[in-house]
């Protein structure tokens, strides 16, 4: 592939054919051998990486994204069986093409950038991991523990753990697999709170644009403490299996329940689990699982709970799940194209379904 090709790509500036040609290239053509060589120019020179900047890369996985969701209707059209087992297309799309692109990337520029934030007492050479939408990942950490990354998360790390502690900063949901070390706690940063435990597994969802942190404790312990070391009471306890604790960043409210706590770690096996949980509630989960934007027409829709597991369903298949179980109707709004040459999301629109009085 020519390099003068590959670096429109990262600056999101290719054609549509353009980018049809570069996908045949991943998913046909990929050698270990063209990266090896791209990486160690990139590595002397920099000067693709200095270009790609947040906003062109946040475009370009939503044209890829609006490519792949084209052809996953198309193959929805030529589906025989409503009973197959639906695996995302954007899964598969991800594991060739963006994993060891963004794995790649993201090293680079938290390797060499002077302007990396120095949070959570990380280095600036501290590795960063982005799962896009639509794709779950799994990374092993210097010490052995093992994350598993939800949808549109993002975990930092350090090559290697120094110091008296083992810290990580989480934006997004993940699920960690902590080796056992009493010497060095283990430290989730996660918003406004501090997640500490010595070796245990345990959820966390702190999203940027959610206000409630929630961790889920498997097995073990772990301790929780507000993140501002200028706050004299930080310490919120430690937490016991099977307790799932909830933390208002913006009230300062916890909450804790024991329970079945299955519905908040079952993502990572490509579950979704409701009990008793609102259609707002679900809305919220599915827009980002799938990359969509939810609106209700009226607040009559919006009264309905639902209590339901789905497995590896597609957006299609729950939204008529939902409908067949209450009087609800749906309709999907098309993307546009934007004057930048990236697309909007897709949007649902739902409201409640008129009943036949006849």
């Amino acid at each position: 592939m020519e390099k003068e090709l590959f670096k429109k790509f990262l600056n999101n500036t290719c054609t549509d054919e353009e980018l049809d040609k570069i996908i045949r290239h991943f998913r046909t053509d990929f050698s270990n051998n063209f990266w090896e060589k791209w990486a160690e120019e990139a590595w002397q020179k920099n000067q693709d990486l200095q270009s790609l900047d947040g906003k062109n890369f946040e475009s370009l996985l939503d044209k890829i994204h609006h490519k792949i969701n084209i052809n996953e209707q198309l193959r929805e059209g030529e589906r025989k069986s409503g009973k197959q087992v639906f695996i995302s297309y954007l899964t598969r799309i991800a594991a060739v093409l963006f994993l060891p692109v963004l794995g790649f990337l993201f090293y680079t520029q938290f390797r060499n950038t002077s302007k990396a934030v120095e949070y959570a007492g990380l280095k600036p050479d501290s590795i960063e991991i982005a799962t896009p939408i639509g794709s779950r990942s799994e990374v092993q950490l210097a010490d052995g523990t093992i994350v598993f990354l939800n949808y549109g998360s993002k975990l930092k790390y350090p090559q290697k753990f120094w110091g008296k502690t083992r810290n990580v900063v989480l934006s997004g949901e993940a699920y960690f697999k902590v080796a056992h070390n009493p010497q060095k706690p283990f430290v989730v940063n996660a918003g406004k709170l501090k997640i500490a435990a010595l070796g245990t597994e345990f959820n966390v969802s702190a999203y940027a644009d959610e206000k409630v942190i929630q961790t889920t404790l498997v097995n073990g312990k772990v301790k929780i403490e507000k993140a501002d070391p200028e706050i004299k009471e930080n310490d919120l306890g430690m937490m016991t299996p099977g307790q799932h604790h909830r933390y208002n960043q913006l009230t300062g409210n916890v909450s804790s329940e024991y329970g079945d706590i299955k519905k908040y770690i079952s993502w990572k096996e490509g579950k979704l689990i409701f009990k008793d949980e609102s259609i707002v509630t679900i809305a919220h989960k599915l827009g980002r699982w799938y990359n969509v934007d939810f609106e209700f027409e009226d607040s009559e829709s919006m009264d309905f709970t639902y209590t339901a597991t789905f497995i590896d369903e597609n957006l299609y298949q729950i939204l008529d799940l939902l409908k067949l179980a209450t009087p609800i109707d749906y309709k999907i709004l098309s993307r546009k194209k934007l004057a930048d040459g990236t697309f909007s999301k897709q949007k649902v629109i739902i409201k409640k379904r008129q009943l036949n009085t006849n």
